[in-house]
């Protein structure tokens, strides 16, 4: 009896493979239409951190009033944070094997998240940077679903991580509102 379940896994495991073999597939071994669109969103939202990355500069530079250092060191530790993932994002889609989008012009064409100019309010600087991150979580959600399917490990991980990171810091922004 043993013998005849073991030989039965053993055949159904060989068609799997047979199958996944006959897909095409990138040269991590994930298919290439889900690999495509995976890219795609990818694009998206790289297009949407990169806008918010320059408006976070802004808002470093440009912030006054009496939370002045406060909010000046915390903007500094967000558009760095930014930038790494922009360069993961960035790579992610390299892997994938497609390219990044990397024009201003693509980026302000593609991107939900708009270019924010001469704020140096605090409030103001803190409700775009909830709007943002609104967008951003709502576009990664979408993109973990993706890579779940497509059983794209890489990219499903990078999202559960920026997810999970960024669902904090709505919190931390939005009691600095007082919300």
């Amino acid at each position: 009896m043993a013998t005849k379940k073991s030989t039965t896994a053993k055949s159904t495991i060989k068609a799997t493979a047979r199958r996944t073999v006959a897909k095409k597939v990138t040269s991590i071994g994930l298919d290439h239409t889900q690999s495509s669109e995976l890219a795609e969103k990818l694009n998206d939202l790289l297009a949407n951190y990169q806008i918010f990355y320059m408006n976070v500069r802004g808002f470093h530079w440009n912030i006054k009033g009496e939370k002045f250092f406060e909010l000046h060191l915390k903007f500094e530790e967000l558009y760095n944070n930014l930038v790494l993932k922009i360069d993961e994002v960035a790579e992610r889609i390299l892997t994938l094997g497609h390219i990044p989008l990397h024009g201003y012009d693509d980026y302000l064409a593609t991107a939900v998240v708009k270019p924010t100019k001469n704020v140096s309010e605090g409030k103001k600087a803190i409700q775009a940077i909830l709007d943002a991150f609104k967008v951003l979580i709502t576009k990664q959600r979408v993109l973990l679903d993706l890579s779940d399917v497509a059983d794209d490990e890489g990219t499903n991980a990078l999202m559960s991580d920026y997810i999970r990171e960024q669902e904090k810091l709505v919190w931390m922004y939005s009691s600095w509102m007082g919300n």
